[in-house]
């Protein structure tokens, strides 16, 4: 049996009439009584009573009746919802993000969802590059944003740069080094230092720059995934953070003899054997608008991609 019968039957069911049935379902009556007959050899029992141009409900039919409606129903709301994931106003997205593009885009991403998609689920997950690969290879992710200066080269992953940001040396505004015109690395290290995991690129920026002292593992004291609390800490205290310089535009970008020319290339992550949600590319082109947006210096991008 198919959709096509059981829409049939059921306002055969309604208007007790072949003709007005045709007339409301535009099929002709001799192509709607094949059809009911089709439907009740397979079924096996008749459906319809015959009096006079009346067509009434067997007890069969009536029986019938309501898992047929169920059906029909069922069907209704499955295309519903095809329409709805569709359109991103339903659905779930898993997106896991790292320090830096979580402190750009973990907020506007959250209320952009909020705004457009207000009945869709959107899970954010935090952590180190290697591990947010592995959870997206083990599909608990969707999709990731990180720095792919982080990320090793593989062919199954799909990478869509973002945009690349530069990075800094900053401190708060009342800080000792904040009006240098020349701040050298001893000088730096003279208090502590803060950062997320650098990638290796960038390790190696800073020895060429600076030589072995200005090595991650030697130079930052202060470690943390969560980037947004070590800009805290430099903000009330005398630390200086190493980190993208869009994510705190005040505080004061130190000036580094030589200067430090370093950034993170953040990039959109996803498998290449995993077919896109409706709900993610959404999320895709809103972290592009986002990421444009800083790159224009707005402090608040515009959240709506209609």
């Amino acid at each position: 049996m198919t959709l096509v019968q059981l829409r049939h039957f059921l306002e055969l069911a309604q208007q007790g009439s072949f003709s007005k049935s045709s007339v409301k379902l535009h099929v002709t009556q001799p192509a709607l009584s094949r059809s009911i007959q089709a439907l009740e050899e397979e079924l096996g029992q008749p459906l319809f009573d015959r009096v006079g141009r009346k067509s009434e409900l067997t007890a069969f039919g009536r029986h019938i009746l309501a898992q047929a409606r169920e059906l029909v129903d069922g069907a209704n709301n499955l295309k519903q919802s095809g329409r709805q994931l569709l359109s991103g106003q339903s659905g779930s997205a898993m997106l896991g993000l790292g320090s830096g593009p979580g402190a750009l885009l973990m907020t506007p991403l959250m209320a952009y969802m909020a705004t457009d998609f207000p009945k869709a689920h959107l899970h954010i997950a935090r952590g180190h590059t290697a591990a947010l690969v592995q959870a997206l290879r083990d599909r608990s992710l969707d999709a990731l944003v990180v720095d792919i200066r982080s990320l090793n080269p593989a062919n199954d992953l799909i990478v869509e740069t973002l945009c690349e940001m530069p990075g800094a040396f900053m401190c708060r505004k009342d800080h000792p080094l904040a009006r240098s015109k020349h701040v050298t690395l001893q000088m730096v290290r003279a208090y502590s230092v803060a950062s997320t995991p650098l990638s290796d690129e960038v390790a190696r920026i800073l020895v060429e720059r600076y030589g072995p002292d200005a090595h991650p593992e030697v130079m930052v004291n202060l470690h943390c995934e969560e980037i947004s609390s070590l800009l805290d800490v430099a903000r009330s205290t005398h630390a200086v953070v190493v980190a993208v310089r869009a994510l705190a535009p005040d505080l004061v970008a130190l000036k580094m003899v030589p200067e430090l020319q370093a950034s993170a290339k953040f990039g959109w992550v996803s498998l290449r054997s995993r077919r896109e949600s409706p709900l993610c590319s959404f999320l895709r082109a809103a972290a592009n608008k986002i990421v444009e947006a800083h790159k224009n210096d707005k402090r608040k991008p515009a959240l709506s991609i209609k």
